[in-house]
């Protein structure tokens, strides 16, 4: 992998990280055309860590407000978001559960997955996000109950597959939930950090064959450009999830999808 090639494919995947058009299909499309499908999946997971920060940065009141509230909770203090926490806290656990027991089983389509099927699944998404992108609700963190949990965990789950947008579908399944549209996206973000990291922790294992594969200063680049698109496709999707646009990206994923269909 070369210096450029490292660059674009982490911009590819800052962008498409948090716009609702799935990073992972575009990765694989884009390794497809550049020839190196070999490269171990921990590169993308490394990618995804980058993005991953981002999250941290434009999230981080509700992370640091989160972390206290978990810390409270377990000395058993009382305090004013108690309530709030304590929903949040059981639908977090109970998405990232949902998520691990059916995202493992499909990893195996992750590393299979062929340039025709995750084209298909842009058109999935694409559809999906036209049928939940204007829908509006009111439920709020406090209302946070064990099926949100089960729904959007399974949401995430199905995610993993190349062409279905992780950020897009899980909030769409918020949105079909009628959490608040900040909620639903809030939401979708803070429930990426527990999946991302198990996702490193499963593939870390393959970092002296990604060296094979990848100079670290190569690596280092494409996870700089990772972060730097990310931040700004970030602070775009949240513009976009307030006015209630999301369905707008159908008009890129339907053409893509039928492209790649016919001539992939």
């Amino acid at each position: 992998m070369t210096y450029l090639q490292a660059i674009l494919l982490g911009a590819l995947q800052g962008l498409t990280e948090f716009l609702p058009v799935s990073s992972s299909g575009h990765l694989l499309l884009l390794q497809d055309r550049f020839g190196i499908r070999e490269v171990p999946l921990l590169f993308d997971v490394l990618l995804h860590v980058a993005t991953l920060g981002v999250v941290g940065i434009v999230f981080r009141e509700k992370i640091l407000q989160l972390i206290r509230g978990i810390y409270r909770i377990l000395r058993k203090e009382s305090f004013v978001e108690q309530e709030e926490m304590k929903h949040l806290v059981v639908a977090l656990i109970v998405s990232t559960l949902c998520t691990g027991i059916l995202g493992l089983p499909l990893k195996r389509w992750v590393e299979q997955a062929s340039p025709k099927l995750t084209s298909f699944f842009f058109i999935l998404t694409a559809l999906l996000l036209v049928g939940a992108g204007k829908r509006k609700g009111a439920r709020t963190y406090k209302e946070l109950t064990i099926v949100d949990g089960v729904i959007i965990g399974i949401a995430q789950g199905v995610g993993v597959l190349p062409g279905i947008s992780r950020s897009g579908i899980t909030i769409s399944a918020g949105l079909l939930r009628k959490l608040e549209r900040s909620i639903a996206g809030e939401y979708s973000f803070v429930l990426s950090i527990p999946a991302i990291l198990g996702a490193l922790v499963l593939t870390i294992k393959d970092m002296t064959l990604l060296e094979a594969h990848v100079p670290i200063g190569v690596l280092l680049a494409g996870v700089g450009s990772a972060f730097l698109t990310g931040y700004f496709a970030l602070k775009l999707l949240l513009k976009t999830l307030r006015g209630g646009y999301l369905g707008w990206f159908a008009l890129y994923l339907v053409p893509l999808g039928i492209i790649g269909i016919l001539f992939l």
